[in-house]
C-alpha cells in the first residue's frame, strides 16, 4: 500500500476551503455592504470638539426625540464633496443632519463649510479618526440614521448620490421618520 504524502493533500484542501468561502460570500444578501454591528444598538460617543464656527454635537443630540442623520465627512474627500448638495437639500427639507469631520485640518474643515454651505445643525471634529473608529466608519463619507431614542437604525457607506440613495437610503429614512 502506497503511503500518501500530506503535502499532496494540502493544496487541494486549501483550494476547496477558499472556494467555499468565496461561494458563500457571493450568496450574501448584499456582498458589497459591510454589516454594521451598531444597527439596533445605542449610537456610540461623539467628539468633544466642534468644527470652528459651528455648534458642538453632543450625545444628548442623538437622543433628542428626533431622527438624526450623522454624516462622517472630510474637506479633502471628493465623494464627500459630491454628496454635499444632497446634504444641503436634506437640511432644507427639515431633516436634522449632524456632521463629524474626520482626519482633517480644522481651518480646512471650517473653510469648506463657509464656502460650500453648512448643512449641519451641529458638528464634531475628529482629527485622529478615533470617534469614526468607534462608529465602525471605514472611510468617509458614511451616513447613519439614528432613531429618536439614540438607536442606530441604518448605515449608508459611500456618498449619498445616485440610484443607491433612491433605492436604499431614502426608504430607510422614510421608515425612520414614519412616512
Amino acid at each position: 500500500m502506497a503511503k500518501i504524502n500530506p503535502m499532496m493533500i494540502a493544496p487541494p484542501a486549501i483550494f476547496a476551503a477558499l472556494a467555499g468561502l468565496f461561494l458563500g460570500g457571493m450568496f450574501r444578501d448584499n456582498p458589497n455592504e459591510l454589516p454594521s454591528t451598531f444597527i439596533g444598538q445605542q449610537a456610540p460617543g461623539v467628539t468633544e470638539e466642534a468644527v470652528t464656527g459651528t455648534e458642538l454635537l453632543t450625545a444628548e443630540d442623538l437622543r433628542s426625540g428626533e431622527v438624526t442623520l450623522v454624516n462622517f465627512w472630510a474637506s479633502w474627500c471628493p465623494p464627500c464633496r459630491a454628496e454635499h448638495p444632497y446634504l444641503l437639500a436634506l437640511e432644507e427639507q427639515g431633516y436634522r443632519v449632524a456632521g463629524i469631520n474626520i482626519r482633517d485640518v480644522q481651518d480646512q474643515a471650517a473653510g469648506y463649510l463657509a464656502d460650500d454651505g453648512d448643512p449641519f445643525f451641529a458638528t464634531g471634529f475628529d482629527p485622529r479618526g478615533r470617534v469614526s473608529i468607534d462608529w465602525g466608519v471605514t472611510a468617509p463619507p458614511e451616513t447613519f440614521i439614528v432613531g429618536r431614542d439614540g438607536t442606530v437604525l441604518y448605515r449608508h457607506i459611500g456618498p449619498l448620490v445616485g440610484s443607491d440613495v433612491e433605492q436604499r437610503f431614502e426608504p430607510a429614512l422614510a421608515e425612520a421618520v414614519g412616512n
